[in-house]
């Protein structure tokens, strides 16, 4: 991993504990600002775990006093140019995909403000839970740069009028009405975001990792599809999970008044 010259620890931490796997931003000098060695260290860590058959769940929290402040604007100001710009809005791009192609759930833990592309980081992990605390915005359009990336994840997770209004005066949103958007799951007072977020994902991943996996992938194709198509696609994915062998092991259990053992196939 990368250390930072304001840090000799790395930039992303990673801690594994029964079948979950905690990302953690480490560039609190910098409010965790999205750096080109910070998203390619995501991408390598959500890489190693799509390849890790030990991980169910992924909590993806932030150290300092922010959770992340978007994309590192003096380093796009020091490397100014249509080339430099072009690669670092596909490596964020390329970057949130691999967070919705990654067949285990993602939580977001948001301890505090998540602006711009830090609020399309939250934006597009599968749930969040946030501390009372916590802010989101995206307020590029005050220093003249509108949030056109973090629009696609933020349009997508609350309604357009809600994420229009947004994008369009920079103003930020505190914790509850985050929760009433449906930006994130869950409000929980600050002493109480780690536990929070570790119940969910204990749940998580305490079900079938294949039922999960196959799940996820479904949500994300059938959002998009106009309704006849989507309930086709449904309809097969539901066909094949029927199949496997934990679908029998969970009904039989179910059927059995006993707890099932997941196999992952």
């Amino acid at each position: 991993m990368i250390a930072t010259p304001e840090t000799t620890e790395p930039i992303v931490l990673r801690h594994d504990r029964d079948g979950v796997a905690t990302l953690t931003l480490n560039r609190p000098a910098a409010r965790n600002a999205l750096s080109a060695a910070l998203m390619s260290e995501l991408e390598d860590a959500f890489g190693a775990i799509a390849k890790d058959v030990d991980v169910k769940v992924v909590i993806l929290a932030a150290n300092g006093p922010a959770f992340c402040a978007g994309h590192d604007l003096k380093e796009m100001r020091a490397n100014p140019g249509r080339q430099h710009y072009e690669a670092l809005f596909t490596q964020c791009s390329r970057l949130m995909m691999a967070i919705t192609r990654l067949p285990r759930p993602v939580i977001a833990k948001v301890h505090a403000t998540a602006t711009a592309a830090g609020c399309q980081l939250v934006a597009t992990c599968d749930l969040a839970v946030a501390a009372e605390g916590a802010r989101f915005a995206t307020p590029g359009v005050n220093i003249g740069l509108f949030c056109s990336t973090p629009m696609v994840a933020l349009s997508r997770a609350v309604g357009r009028k809600a994420a229009m209004e947004m994008l369009l005066t920079g103003s930020a949103i505190d914790a509850a009405e985050a929760l009433g958007l449906g930006l994130v799951n869950r409000v929980v007072a600050a002493d109480d975001l780690d536990s929070a977020a570790w119940d969910l994902a204990a749940a998580i991943a305490a079900k079938s990792p294949l039922t999960v996996a196959t799940g996820k992938e479904a949500f994300y194709r059938q959002i998009d599809l106009d309704l006849d198509a989507a309930y086709a696609y449904a309809s097969e994915v539901m066909t094949r999970n029927m199949e496997a062998r934990d679908a029998a092991e969970g009904i039989d259990a179910f059927l059995e008044k006993r707890q099932p053992t997941w196999e992952g196939r």
